[in-house]
Order: structure tokens, then sequence, then C-alpha cells
């Protein structure tokens, strides 16, 4: 087709906006020149979602140390890989039935099964609680930095999201955090412990938050959770508006299953079944869900090791002068300054996957490196250390953010 038959119909918005976003003298005035002829007439989504940010994953290889998307780094528990290869070729035949899946995490959490849904990924509990509980009149309170999905899930909702930055120290904000708090609050978001700072919120501040919004779902992502060992998992009979969060992605080592929970009051999770599909989680995760759940001694061996790789890279980091916040998870976060891509593209060069963070709120500069097990963690550092010594990098480099970001676009995890 011609161009000149393309461009019968009118001109296309999207090559209009697109030209607008492009910026500079010569854009707007072809911009301008083209403003005369009639525009031409094309689907558009929803107002709230030509506005919500959009995430980024990355699409160069990952097959190097993988010490940047905080997953599990070795393997799942060997009963789970057991359980694999027993199922068979018609299993894969049949629609997955999520009941007793639901009925397993609940009696190992100390929960009925109505007080439990497994989701496909804690991403997808994030967009059901959006789905189920926001209109767009109603506002929402995030901590930033924080994981990047509460933006997206929310804003397609309500353009009324709050953020409230946390400080130089990165802890949780809380005196701002309840500030923040008006009867027209529906939803917090509070992930304890926070990615990408590894701050954590405290029991006394969850419950406070929940009792000063009655009105207000309260969120409490624990996806770190093995890694910091708090909860409020007991409190959800007696506080009725907390659903928490749970992944299997990080220390069950099931990221590429994709499986998460939302455990709560039974009122509320019956609201977020009502939004979610009937086959939302797949057969195989929930074959293998209960084996996953049974192995404690992995599970605890895997954790302490995390504990130990944090503790050696923490203590390496403050004796190269390298700035970092104390954490509870499974990575560090630490302040590289200007030169934070440079940083990160020699790391892939020695096989060694980190994650630039200069793109949250407040975390200009930011690097964060993801705890692997001994023989990963030593093998990390030489080449971190190996990389500060290429660059000719000094501690002065590193810079106080005080709120601000790169202004690139951020990315998932």
């Amino acid at each position: 087709m011609s161009v000149a038959a393309k461009l019968a119909g009118g001109i296309p918005q999207s090559l209009l906006d697109e030209l607008q976003a492009q910026g500079g003298h010569d854009a707007a005035e072809l911009a301008h020149s083209l403003s005369h002829l009639p525009r031409a007439l094309e689907v558009q989504p929803r107002a709230s979602v030509l506005a919500m940010p959009e995430y980024h994953p990355p699409l160069a290889s990952r097959d190097l140390l993988r010490l940047d998307f905080n997953e599990n780094t070795v393997a799942p528990s060997p009963r789970v890989l057991a359980k694999l290869q027993s199922l068979t070729a018609e299993g894969l035949t049949i629609y997955p039935e999520r009941g007793h899946g639901d009925a397993a995490a609940a009696a190992y959490f100390g929960l009925e099964p109505d007080e439990v849904l497994l989701t496909n990924g804690v991403d997808e509990g994030i967009h059901l609680l959006a789905c189920a509980f926001l209109d767009a009149h109603d506002e929402v309170v995030i901590n930033t930095p924080s994981f990047f999905m509460y933006d997206v899930s929310c804003s397609m909702q309500t353009q009324k999201i709050v953020r409230v930055q946390s400080g130089d120290d990165l802890s949780f904000p809380f005196e701002r955090m309840m500030a923040s708090l008006t009867p027209q609050t529906k939803m917090v978001l509070l992930a304890t412990p926070n990615n990408p700072t590894g701050a954590t919120v405290s029991r006394e501040h969850i419950l406070a938050i929940a009792a000063a919004a009655p009105q207000a779902v309260i969120f409490v992502d624990e996806a770190y959770f093995h890694f910091f060992g708090e909860t409020v998992m007991r409190d959800i009979p007696a506080v009725k508006n907390i659903i928490i969060g749970r992944t299997f992605s990080k220390a069950y080592g099931l990221a590429n299953l994709r499986l998460g929970m939302l455990a709560g009051n039974a009122r509320l999770i019956n609201f977020l079944k009502k939004v979610a599909s009937p086959y939302n989680v797949n057969g195989v995760a929930l074959e293998v869900l209960p084996e996953a759940l049974a192995d404690e001694e992995y599970l605890n061996g895997y954790v302490k090791a995390i504990h130990e790789g944090r503790e050696r890279i923490q203590q390496s980091l403050k004796s190269w002068g390298v700035r970092t916040w104390p954490s509870a998870s499974n990575f560090v976060l630490m302040d590289i300054g200007p030169r934070h891509k440079e940083l990160v593209t020699r790391m892939r060069e020695h096989g060694v996957l980190l994650r630039d963070r200069s793109a949250d709120p407040g975390c200009d500069g930011y690097v964060r490196i993801t705890v692997g097990v001994a023989d990963q963690v030593t093998k990390g550092l030489d080449a971190l250390r190996a990389v500060f010594d290429e660059m000719q990098w000094t501690p002065a480099e590193s810079i106080s953010a005080q709120g601000r970001s790169s202004g690139e676009e951020r990315e998932y995890e």
C-alpha cells in the first residue's frame, strides 16, 4: 500500500503522539504542519491504560550468575524435582483444580481453606486486589521506592495514588504513612521486607495502620518473609482488613511455575475469588506445592546459606567503603554513584548479573546484588572487587539520592 493510501483515512493519533513524545524543534514543526489534516479513527484503550506506567523486563540473556532478580539461585527441593518426574502425559491434558492446593497451603500455614487463594505469582495477587477493591475515586497509599507492580496494577483502577517517599536511610516512614491516610484511602501496600531497599515494617506499625484505616485493605507483601522471619499471618483472625501476600518464587525456587498466595479474612478472599480466573494456577505448580511445603529441611538449609551470604556481602562492601543499607532480605542495595551503569555492564562481562535500581524513586546511583549460596557469593564478590579495580572506583563517587531517581524507565523486579 502506498503512503498516500495509508494517509487517505487521516493521520493516526498514535503517530502524532509518538512524534510529540520524540520532542525537539523539528518534531514540533512537523506536528504543527500536520495539524490541519483529519485524524484517522483508531481503537484507543481506557484512559487509565494510556496513563499507566510500563514495566520492562530484561531482554538480554541471563545465562550467567543470576545475582539480579532475587530468585533462588540454585534449585527447588529435590522432592519437587522428583514430583515433576512423576507427572504423566495425560495429567497435562486436564484442567487444573486449585481447591486441593488452597487446602494444602491453608493447612501448612494454620489457616482455613476459605482464607487462602493461590495465584499466578504475587503479581496476579496484586492485580486481583486492585480489580476487586479499587474504584476510580479511591486513594491508594504506597511507600516508595517499592515493588513496581503496585503502581502498574493500581493505576489501572485509579489515578489517586499517594506515594510516600522514604528518607535517605530508606527505612519505613511510619509517621508520614499514617499522616497520608484519609477517609478516601481504600488500599495501603506494605512490603516487608521491601524490594529494593531491604527495609522492614514492624508488626506494631502494620496493626496501627490497619486500625487507622478500617475501610482500607492493608496488603502486607511478605514475598521475602523467609529471609526475615517475622509475619502477621497469625493476626488474620483478629484483623479483618489485612491481606498477606506470599510467593513461592524466592526461597522455594519455583519462579518458573508462577505460584503465589493471598491470605486473609474469608470475606475478603471470597471477593478476590470472584475476580480470579478459575484456572489461574497451572496444574504442575499445584502438584509440586505440597512437596515444596513439606521439605522444611531443604528450605531451612537454603535460608541459612542466604543469611550467611548476606553477612559476607555486607561485611565486604563495608570494608571497601561502599555505602549500603541494612537488609532483611536476600539482597543488598549499594550506592555506586554516577557510574552505576558501567558497573552493571562490566559485571556482566565478568559473568555476573546485577540489577540497576537507579530508576526507582530516591535510588539514583544504586545497584542491587542478590545473595546466593557460598560459592556464588565468592564469585560475585571476586568479580565486584575486580570491576571496582578496573573502574578505579572510589567511595567518594557514592551519592546521596535525597528523593531523586535517574528518570529512566523503571524495570520489573
